[in-house]
């Protein structure tokens, strides 16, 4: 016999716990603190630029096997768009160049052996570096196997872990790089695809969810805080919220997954080991004066802008790592990024345009080595109580895919503790 399992948290990782447990037959509710589920993952109608816009802006590659099974589930794969083969289009905003990074098909990077393929003025030699992130040790950083003066350094590896980490190179965890690339990178091509949501996040990621979900008899209850869990032994036994729902008894055959932030979940389970430190990120949203074709993206070095994405016609740009860009006031950071903007698409206009910035300033956990070494596993000491989050111990950086392979993990380990039961 199986009962229901309570999801605590609206978020990308409850939401694929939820779809995964909803698939297998589970009777699921969701619960969520705020008005809208997706979390960190969402869309808002902005009335300054009167256009849907993303808190922040998401590149994802074909090779994320958790994600890619998550949108499959929930039929939304078709909401993401990008390049046939693997592209990766780069412009140095301090010299104007211009390349693009091609991807060979092989597991084997044969394609670096050609200059014309290579990143411009980088040398071979610098490519075999990549060997050093996979015999890191778990107190190495990304700096530590790669870094240097070189031009790898600067054109590709800093800012790679910068996007992927979300930390400097200098600080970042060399193994949750590796990772990433072992991956994606390491599998060929066809692995390293870059994807980007068609609409938005929510109507790609969140919003096809909640109609899985709400199709196979599953709650979603928003406005939903989690105040406190009791518990009985080794038990969770009842959940105590805000709203309407003050009191929920969870009896011996149902389960709790604890999908939200680390400092809620320190805050609920005391004595629970989780990272500590958060990195920034900051988003700009400027609206053009026409609209690009299709959805696209372009890497920025050199700059303080490091992707910028085109949807429509409003161009986005991400700065990751921002913990000192996200103090200075709206108006002198969009003053900074509009200009890179310009240089980027190439806009002979310089007036700043109608926009929008968004500071996510917990956008992620520190992936440091010390802070990656308090990632906590899913299970828990309290036999019915499973843990998910993209700060959990995944192997993966806090990343789209790291939060949907946590909730996968999560519901996984529900659905075997049932089997043995």
């Amino acid at each position: 016999m199986t009962g229901r399992v309570h999801v605590i948290g609206g978020g990308l990782s409850g939401l694929a716990a939820a779809v995964s447990l909803a698939s297998g037959g589970r009777a699921v509710t969701v619960w969520e603190q705020a008005g809208q589920a997706g979390g960190r993952c969402r869309s808002f109608f902005d009335d300054g630029l009167q256009r849907t816009i993303d808190n922040g802006n998401h590149l994802v590659l074909s090779g994320n096997r958790s994600l890619q099974a998550y949108l499959r589930t929930i039929g939304a794969l078709d909401r993401l768009s990008g390049p046939e083969c693997a592209a990766f289009p780069f412009i140095d905003l301090a010299s104007g160049e211009r390349w693009t990074v091609r991807p060979g098909a092989g597991r084997v990077p044969w394609w670096v052996l050609s200059a014309a393929r290579r990143i411009p003025q980088t040398r071979l030699r610098e490519y075999l570096a990549a060997w050093r992130l996979a015999r890191a040790g778990d107190g190495c950083t990304v700096a530590d196997c790669v870094g240097g003066s070189g031009q790898l350094y600067r054109r590709f590896w800093e800012p790679l872990c910068v996007s992927a980490l979300n930390t400097a190179a200098e600080e970042g965890a060399a193994r949750l790089l590796w990772q990433v690339l072992r991956e994606t990178f390491g599998r060929g091509e066809a692995a390293c695809r870059p994807l980007i949501a068609t609409a938005g996040l929510a109507e790609s990621f969140v919003e096809p969810a909640l109609d899985y979900l709400r199709a196979r008899g599953a709650e979603v209850r928003l406005h939903s805080r989690l105040r406190a869990i009791e518990t009985e032994g080794d038990r969770v036994s009842r959940l105590h919220f805000t709203g309407d729902a003050a009191e929920v008894d969870v009896s011996p055959h149902c389960a709790v997954i604890l999908a939200v932030p680390p400092g809620v979940a320190t805050s609920l389970l005391p004595g629970l080991e989780a990272p500590q430190g958060s990195r920034a990120i900051v988003n700009g949203h400027f609206l053009l004066p026409r609209s690009a074709p299709v959805p696209s993206f372009l890497g920025l070095i050199g700059g303080v802008s490091q992707w910028l994405f085109l949807r429509g016609d409003v161009a986005s740009v991400t700065v990751s790592a921002a913990d000192d860009l996200a103090r200075e006031s709206n108006d002198a950071i969009a003053a900074l990024l509009w200009p890179e903007v310009c240089r980027a698409l190439r806009i002979t206009d310089p007036a700043l345009p109608r926009w929008r910035i968004v500071k996510e300033k917990r956008a992620t956990f520190a992936q440091t080595p010390a802070e990656v070494s308090r990632r906590p596993g899913c299970g828990t000491r309290w036999k019915n109580l499973r843990l998910a989050g993209d700060w959990t111990d995944t192997g993966l950086p806090a990343t789209i895919e790291g939060s949907v392979r946590s909730g996968h993990t999560a519901a996984a380990n529900v659905f075997a503790c049932a089997t043995r039961a």
